[in-house]
């Protein structure tokens, strides 16, 4: 398995793959003209042609950046892959000077375990006010805010 940036050619799958956990409510649908734009912030796994995984860093303002549409196949659940990418994420964060990085989620812990800490979602204004209202469960938002502090 190789961790890499995507190329224009992998939107669709990377579409396909985020917008089946979307309709299991797990995370936000993404439009295709969006993940063309944003297809520089992604990192995928890829396994003989096929993603595995994918997981964005979306930089919100001079010291904080967002992991985003973390997602992994079922059939390659429990590999190591999820965290590697969020791994990749963060050293690219750190490459970039960005100081802390936050996620939303529906597991904590899983994020916890790679140095993430639970933060009240009331200290991210920028995050709120963006994509959350998007979102058809704001205000009544259940996913959990975690933060990690990067050091170079």
């Amino acid at each position: 398995m190789k961790i890499r940036k995507p190329n224009i050619s992998d939107i669709s799958q990377i579409h396909k793959l985020v917008n089946e956990f979307a309709k299991k409510e797990e995370m936000l649908p993404r439009a295709l003209n969006e993940l063309y734009e944003s297809v520089r912030d992604f990192f995928i796994c890829e396994k003989d042609g096929t993603i595995a995984g994918v997981c964005a860093l979306r930089i919100l303002w001079e010291d904080l950046a967002e992991i985003r549409s973390l997602a992994v196949r079922k059939e390659y659940q429990g590999l190591g892959i999820g965290k590697s990418l969020i791994r990749k994420c963060l050293k690219e964060a750190s490459d970039l000077g960005i100081k802390r990085v936050f996620a939303l989620t529906y597991n904590p812990d899983f994020l916890k375990k790679i140095g993430f800490n639970a933060i009240d979602k009331t200290k991210l204004p920028h995050k709120i006010w963006g994509d959350c209202l998007k979102c058809p469960k704001f205000p009544e938002c259940d996913e959990h805010a975690v933060i990690i502090e990067i050091s170079k």
